[in-house]
């Protein structure tokens, strides 16, 4: 198992990604062109059979194996009146998941994916990024191992969800440290605050933009005073994933968010990497266009927990159905075009 013992380890590694299988997505794109239909008529399914295929390596890409990861945290920053919800609610939820009542549960037996929760260190918050960075280094590169070693071996694909009451401020305070912008631009009102409460959200993130401003062009170091336990496990598991060849499917706004340093370290640092819904969360949208990524639905969906990544787990089933089941032309003895 891999364990990044310091930030340079960490950052030496997502500088040195590798590319995924060229020839498995060609091939791909060669047998869609033999396939019973015009080409291109099946739109989108056969550019993410190609995706598929190119970072698991495989001519025929498979989904026997799909794992969704949920990592939970707890932020210092809600002292500050930024979330409808107490910080408890992030530790009875995770027992809501263990015990199967979560939305994510059904959602994990419908998309016939194994569900993980991984509870990052509840008891202990993070700091308020306000007045300290959230994390210690220790404390950050805990997270990321963490993430980084709940990646199973023999996954096809995975998907990355969390669950932290307070996590949409952290979110927007990283999106804004590695995109531009301030509170107004990214926050929105996440559980469902109301105009008070997006106000201390917006001057909380300000306030953490303006304290943590010498260390903002560090991808790892705005994640590290920004951010929050959660999010650091979602950007190890999301490297992991790279580093495996496992294509990933990322959730809303804060899965977006935690991974989206991979796409500052590195120009393709994300390219194993898809979005599986557009979040109703003010943000998101600017954050996939930043990061040049179409979600794969939008059902104004803005619950968390890797939900909306799993209502798009069928559409990656039925990309590999179509590619792998259809026949080819010739094995049909169906006319094709001249």
């Amino acid at each position: 198992m891999t364990t990044f013992a310091t930030l340079d380890a960490l950052r030496a590694a997502c500088a040195d990604l590798p590319a995924g299988s060229a020839d498995a997505a060609a091939a791909v794109a060669d047998r869609q062109l033999q396939l019973t239909k015009p080409p291109g008529s099946l739109g989108r399914l056969e550019s993410l059979a190609a995706w598929l295929a190119r970072w698991q390596g495989r001519e025929a890409p498979l989904l026997n194996r799909v794992v969704i990861l949920v990592f939970a945290g707890n932020h210092g920053v809600t002292a500050r009146g930024v979330s409808a919800f107490p910080s408890s609610v992030t530790a009875q939820m995770v027992a809501n998941f263990d015990s199967g009542g979560a939305a994510i549960n059904q959602l994990a037996k419908a998309a016939r994916a194994d569900l993980t929760v991984v509870p990052l260190d509840l008891d202990r918050p993070t700091a308020d990024f306000t007045e300290s960075p959230a994390m210690s280094e220790a404390d950050f590169l805990a997270a990321v191992n963490a993430g980084y070693a709940a990646v199973p071996e023999g996954t096809d694909l995975l998907c990355l969800g969390e669950m932290g009451i307070g996590n949409t401020t952290t979110a927007a305070a990283l999106t804004a440290a590695l995109f531009g912008g301030d509170g107004e631009h990214w926050a929105g009102r996440g559980t469902g605050i109301d105009d008070a409460g997006l106000k201390r959200k917006r001057e909380a993130i300000d306030a953490g933009l303006d304290r943590h401003q010498d260390i903002l062009a560090d991808p790892l170091l705005a994640a590290l005073s920004l951010g929050g336990r959660e999010l650091a496990g979602i950007f190890g598991a999301a490297l992991a994933a790279r580093i495996r060849g496992v294509p990933v499917l990322l959730d809303g706004f804060v899965s977006t968010a935690a991974a989206a340093p991979l796409a500052k370290l590195s120009p393709t640092g994300l390219d194993h990497a898809i979005i599986g819904h557009s979040s109703a969360e003010a943000g998101h949208w600017r954050l996939a266009e930043a990061l040049g990524k179409v979600p794969l639905v939008d059902l104004g969906m803005r619950l968390g927990e890797a939900s909306g990544a799993a209502v798009a787990i069928p559409i990656l089933r039925a990309a590999v159905a179509c590619h792998n089941g259809m026949a080819t032309f010739a094995e049909a003895g169906v006319d094709n075009k001249d």
